[in-house]
């Protein structure tokens, strides 16, 4: 993986990697096979299966097979090739893809966030919106669709719901991938044994290798993955040369069957049957939409040109090859003569049976991973409870692990394994998921094409048309085996929906509850620099959820608490709607009241994939980014003004540590002989108190010059950091008020309480000693 020297901080800013030269896309579209295709060139191994499984059968005409063949090469052709390659791949956020990616571009050109926390500073971000694009709609029709969006909230509801939606099938594709993949690799041990003997083999043998697989999740796929991409390449040389091989040794005419006219014949033929059937022919397509889901991790070119000439004319020839050979051997005595193995070469099936299962292994891998990572989007984005979430790679920012999750998909994945038992109700269930996915992200794309690239209403209709009339075809004969398995996704994706709505709900509520209620500025200027109480030595950090003004829970801790710490800072750790925040934009800081008073509000802004630092790195970059604002005199950082003026407080962006390297440095140690970097360069500015556990300094420019105020007031934060940093957690215990509906009542005081109690806590406070920490419970009735 060394081509993707990703730094967990600045690495994901390395798009230049991806132009650099034709050596490096090559080697992104080999590592792309391995993690993007996993799942879509397994798929031969059942499609056939579950097409012919119950609706249709297959005659000596041989119209079934081949009708069956022309959909499947037209499906792969409209579907991954016209509508993800050639389209859908350009609607990429910042070089991120997904769901989420394109809810994030719509929130940010028609302003219908639902995070509650959104400044207008949050807008300068440099990729908050892409350069090629313009604010302004240049249509009339655009205009009035952005504004409508504005101003209705049920629309920007209805939106997030619809992201959400897409993004539930893609956790439900996560317990149901796995399953159908695995399960049909090891199908092959059936043409080997007696059909009373080959069931009690199969699930056995599927679930050790499922538990196996989820069981190795937290070493981490960096660890394994210099092995997906061969498996992937080895398997689809094997699929396209036995699919080669079965057209020149048994029918080479069989690519007649790529006319569309032979979809007619089989429609014609087989009537409802035929439709009901295309539930299993969807199939083939299981796993496109990770082409755009993994966009983030290599490029838009690498993945093209591994699909275009690799993965599509492979899946081409593979089932070609199934179809001639079925079109020349008609006798099907058991039910499972259709499937995938039956094709395969007598000499070559053991070895076949290996890399299929491996090849399943690696696709059911690139889900299981993709689920962690929509997972964590969904909590950085407030709709999803908060999880511990364990970064398996230093250099390879997209690889978490999820301990909660893993396991609840692996339990969910057994029942589903050992409920069904079989290809057709797994292929029934999967294929809902997929198209229902493909359905969402049609949908949002035709609002990309006209509020993001501005393009005329009717080529949004024309692609809304094509595509989700093919889509809805497929939907509906999905939607139709709703009691033979199909149930499953709609189950899955309702249970986590309920989740994630209640959770986003709670929030929201608890957010506008916090706004309604914080505290007057005047009420703070009346307390004097002292607040009323004793200041003692060191930080103390107010966690808040609020951008601007003073949280309720203060006055709680003024009134209720003898002393406070010399230096408070109020932190809100805070999601906004892109992908990445640069290093330089992490900061938002600023001071509350006077400066006597040493009170500061600090705003630290993460994208929804950005990488949260541990604690002692955390803590050095926000005392470093209020040092450099007060050097700064808040009115330039890294030679430029970026002060923009919030409800009663300025705020100025500073950079972290690394990227101000001029600017003024944190030095810790223990022992009195510490060398200065640059002493001609660097004023060293040093405690006054000396202590032989820990020795606290800034390393401040000599140019330019510092006022005594400012040095003062860079001292007193030095003293204070050499102290030591304290943690003012409030926890609010929710309530619904008196008077509210029953419904309200239910989500607020069950539903949001409990994923309150057993969600974490926020990931900056989790490894905090207990003596530096100090929480404060509310009750909010909102």
């Amino acid at each position: 993986m060394s081509a993707l020297p990703m730094d967990l901080e600045a690495g994901v800013y390395q798009n230049h990697l991806k132009r650099e030269s034709w050596k490096t896309v090559l080697t992104l579209a080999y590592q792309s096979l391995g993690v993007v295709y996993g799942d879509l060139s397994t798929s031969p191994l059942y499609v056939y299966k579950s097409t012919f499984a119950e609706d249709i059968q297959h005659s000596e005409t041989n119209e079934e097979i081949f009708g069956v063949l022309s959909f499947v090469f037209w499906t792969l052709t409209l579907v991954p090739l016209l509508k993800y390659v050639l389209i859908v791949l350009r609607a990429d956020d910042n070089g991120e893809g997904g769901t989420f990616a394109l809810y994030s571009l719509l929130c940010r050109h028609a302003r219908v966030n639902s995070l509650p926390s959104c400044q207008l500073a949050d807008e300068e971000l440099h990729e908050y919106k892409k350069d090629s694009i313009t604010v302004t709609p240049n249509s009339g029709f655009a205009s009035r669709l952005k504004s409508t969006l504005e101003k209705h909230r049920v629309l920007q509801r209805f939106l997030l719901v619809l992201a959400l939606i897409g993004t539930c099938m893609v956790i439900g594709d996560g317990v149901l991938t796995p399953a159908i993949s695995v399960f049909s690799a090891v199908s092959g041990l059936e043409l080997s044994m007696a059909k009373e003997h080959h069931k009690y083999v199969e699930v056995p043998v599927a679930c050790i290798i499922l538990i196996g697989l989820f069981a190795l999740q937290h070493y981490g796929t960096h660890r394994v993955g210099f092995l997906f991409a061969p498996v992937v390449l080895i398997w689809l040389l094997c699929i396209s040369t036995i699919g080669l091989y079965n057209i020149i040794h048994w029918n080479p005419h069989v690519y007649q069957a790529l006319s569309p006219y032979y979809m007619y014949k089989f429609l014609r033929k087989t009537q409802r049957g035929g439709w009901m059937s295309l539930g299993g022919i969807l199939l083939c397509i299981t796993g496109s939409e990770a082409m755009f889901a993994d966009l983030g991790h290599f490029s838009q070119l690498s993945i093209k040109i591994a699909f275009t000439s690799l993965v599509y004319p492979s899946l081409i020839l593979a089932y070609m090859g199934q179809a001639a050979y079925l079109s020349k051997h008609h006798v099907v005595d058991n039910d499972y003569r259709i499937g995938f193995y039956v094709s395969v070469p007598d000499k070559l099936r053991w070895p076949v049976l290996v890399i299929a299962i491996l090849a399943a292994v690696v696709g059911s891998q690139a889900i299981i991973t993709g689920t962690f990572s929509i997972i964590k989007q969904c909590s950085a984005l407030g709709c999803f409870p908060r999880v511990k979430i364990v970064h398996t790679s230093s250099k390879i920012h997209g690889q978490i692990y999820i301990p909660e999750i893993n396991w609840t998909l692996m339990l969910l994945c057994l029942a589903v394994t050992i409920g069904f038992r079989d290809t057709k109700r797994m292929g029934n269930a999967s294929g809902l998921a997929v198209i229902t996915v493909m359905l969402v992200t049609t949908c949002l794309m035709s609002l990309v094409i006209v509020l993001c690239w501005h393009k005329s209403i009717l080529l949004a209709i024309c692609f809304v048309f094509f595509f989700g009339t093919v889509e809805a075809l497929y939907f509906s004969a999905s939607l139709i085996k709703f009691l033979e398995g199909a149930w499953v996704p709609i189950a899955l994706s309702f249970i986590f929906l309920i989740i994630m709505c209640m959770w986003h709900y709670g929030t929201l509520k608890k957010y506008e509850f916090d706004v309604h209620n914080k505290v007057s500025i005047n009420w703070l200027l009346g307390l004097g620099p002292s607040l009323g109480i004793v200041r003692v030595r060191g930080i103390g950090l107010v966690h808040t959820e609020l951008v601007s003004g003073i949280p309720a829970i203060f006055s709680h801790f003024v009134t209720n608490l003898p002393a406070f710490h010399q230096v408070l800072v109020f932190l809100c750790i805070k999601s906004v709607p892109v992908p990445h925040v640069r290093p330089e934009e992490r900061f938002l800081v600023g001071r509350i009241g006077p400066r006597e008073y040493r009170l500061y509000r600090c705003i630290v802004r993460y994208g929804y994939r950005d990488v949260h630092k541990d604690d002692m790195e955390f803590e050095n970059d926000l005392v470093c980014s209020i040092a450099e604002f007060i050097r700064s005199g808040s009115t330039e950082v890294n030679g430029r003004s970026d002060g923009w003026k919030s409800d009663d407080d300025k705020m100025t962006v500073v950079g972290t540590c690394s990227t101000h390297a001029d600017g003024i440095q944190l030095s810790e140690d223990n022992t009195d002989n510490v060398e200065s970097a640059g002493p001609s360069e660097l004023r060293e500015i040093k405690s006054p108190v000396t202590q032989p556990r820990k020795r606290v300094r800034f390393l401040v420019p000599e140019s330019p010059k510092i006022d005594r105020d400012a040095r003062e007031e860079l001292q007193e934060l030095m003293e204070a950091r050499e102290a030591g940093i304290a943690y003012i957690l409030g926890h609010a215990y929710v309530k619904a008020k008196q008077g509210s509906s029953m419904v309200k009542k239910f989500v607020i005081n069950y539903g949001y309480e409990f994923l309150r109690r057993n969600s974490r806590a926020h990931t900056y406070a989790l490894s905090v000693p207990h003596a530096s920490t100090l929480e404060v419970g509310m009750i909010y009735h909102v």
